[in-house]
């Protein structure tokens, strides 16, 4: 594992983190806007955590909880730093953060044609569950 310094987003690492999610992270989200990640910081200041190496963008994961879930999205390494332990770095810190809330299960959103997050996500203690399927309904612009 590389030395990595993992900490929580601010509002004024919106540019790079949207930057980063473009070269790092799969697939894309209508909220991938500025808008979208300043909100999500605003509202809750420790759900985006970052991992940097040398002061470098290297990892990302939303560990996000509303008092009931503790879900996890946009879990992304950047390439040439995969395989080195960020993941792992970044999911220990969002399970500590879910069990000193009382969390008692993470959630994982994982692109069903991502087989490397799948297998990510596997060696981490994660299961798929396949009884459950996401139902989404985008809402009009404001």
């Amino acid at each position: 594992m590389i030395d990595v310094h993992i900490r929580p987003a601010t509002t004024g690492d919106a540019e790079s983190i949207l930057a980063f999610w473009n070269e790092a992270a799969e697939g894309t989200s209508i909220t991938d806007d500025m808008d979208g990640v300043t909100r999500l910081i605003e509202r809750d200041p420790e759900a985006l955590i970052l991992a940097e190496a040398g002061g470098l963008l290297v990892g990302s994961l939303i560990a996000g909880y509303d008092g009931w879930r503790c879900s996890l999205y946009r879990l992304a390494v950047r390439p040439s730093y995969r395989r080195q332990g960020i993941s792992t770095a970044l999911l220990d810190a969002a399970e500590r953060r879910f069990l000193a809330v009382g969390g008692r299960r993470g959630d994982a959103m994982v692109l069903e044609a991502n087989e490397r997050a799948q297998r990510a996500w596997a060696s981490a203690g994660y299961h798929r569950e396949d009884h459950w399927r996401r139902w989404v309904k985008p809402f009009p612009a404001a």
